[in-house]
């Protein structure tokens, strides 16, 4: 099939199964019939028409001649020695994007992060997407096949499936927010994974955090903080400056009070630029304003950025300051050393 013949088909993961039925109907087929190649689409996750084996030759042949389907394709892997498995997938216009498989054996806990955008257009100072023009959005269907493809990875390597989804990689999820909203739909329908195991992670838009507390959103909400000061804040994140602490901390306390959710936020420590005590005192006023814990992450560096991972000691000061003014905090390694693990650098390489 060529490319034009691509760009003229419909794709038809884009419709609703009510649309679905309607066609195959009009196609002369029962109506069952729309209900199972939907099934086909998003509770199997099937790449092309000849693998919906339960369809006539003659229905698959009139989807074929109307509508194309458009997966993302396996394009490189890396095995980290500490069991991440990272992925870079081909989209069908040629774009490039990354999901990241954390197993963790021990508590049982395979976690998938996947990208919403090609590229972003937040500029964060300490991340490798920030570096890359966003290019477009992804669709529901792009988002699906991550965790469609990840799972695989996870069965065949710890023959696990997934355990949790984190909508953190390459990206601002909230900037694609209906896109975000109908992958979780196929998620938790097609795939039959809980709404509570699925974290959406901002940067932090805060009519857009409210927006989802209004369409009582399911799903748990992650801040990316990485520094409880407006001027720090400003340095290493420009979405601050539209969306300062206050505007943020009253969007939170927003959602939460209309989603009775505790809220998570994640914090990249960055030697001697946020890791101090006075660091951690700012921090434990803003989760003093509504419930939260705090997840302390240790910095993967990026090639040409200004910023080292914090000394362990440090973490471990900044950690039990928190803990003791009474924050619920945890401590997440860097996984992935040994490959391109930080988000953005595997899709940024050729």
């Amino acid at each position: 099939m060529t490319a034009t013949e691509i760009e003229i088909k419909k794709d038809i993961r884009l419709l609703t199964k009510a649309q679905l039925t309607e066609i195959v109907v009009g196609f002369g087929a029962t109506k069952s019939r729309g209900g199972i190649i939907y099934d086909w689409l998003w509770k199997y996750g099937v790449g092309n028409f000849d693998e919906m084996t339960t369809l006539k030759p003659t229905l698959i042949e009139q989807l074929k001649a109307e509508f194309t389907i458009k997966p993302i394709q396996e394009h490189k892997i890396q095995r980290s020695d500490d069991g991440t498995i990272k992925g870079r997938y081909k989209l069908h216009d040629g774009h490039l994007i990354e999901a990241v498989l954390i197993p963790i054996p021990s508590e049982n806990r395979y976690t998938v992060c996947v990208s919403t955008q090609v590229g972003c257009s937040l500029t964060c100072s300490f991340c490798a997407t920030g570096r890359m023009e966003r290019k477009r959005n992804l669709d529901a269907g792009e988002i699906f096949d991550q965790v469609v493809a990840i799972n695989k990875q996870s069965m065949a390597s710890f023959g696990h499936p997934l355990t949790n989804i984190v909508y953190m990689g390459m990206g601002e999820p909230l900037l694609t927010y209906t896109n975000v909203l109908r992958s979780v739909e196929l998620i938790t329908e097609g795939l039959q994974m809980a709404a509570k195991r699925i974290t959406v992670s901002t940067a932090g838009i805060a009519k857009m955090i409210k927006k989802a507390a209004d369409d009582k959103v399911k799903f748990n909400l992650a801040l990316s903080l990485h520094a409880a000061d407006d001027v720090k804040r400003h340095q290493i994140m420009p979405i601050n400056e539209s969306n300062n602490l206050e505007t943020l901390i009253e969007s939170l306390i927003y959602f939460c009070k209309a989603r009775k959710k505790r809220i998570t936020l994640e914090y990249i420590a960055f030697q001697n630029f946020n890791d101090s005590l006075e660091d951690a005192a700012n921090l434990v006023k803003i989760c003093k304003r509504f419930p939260c814990m705090v997840n302390i992450l240790e910095y993967n560096p990026i090639d040409n950025a200004p910023f080292l991972k914090s000394a362990e000691e440090n973490i471990d000061l900044f950690a039990e300051y928190l803990h003791n003014n009474g924050i619920m905090v945890t401590f997440r390694r860097s996984r992935g050393r040994d490959i391109d693990a930080a988000c953005g650098q595997l899709a940024n390489k050729g």
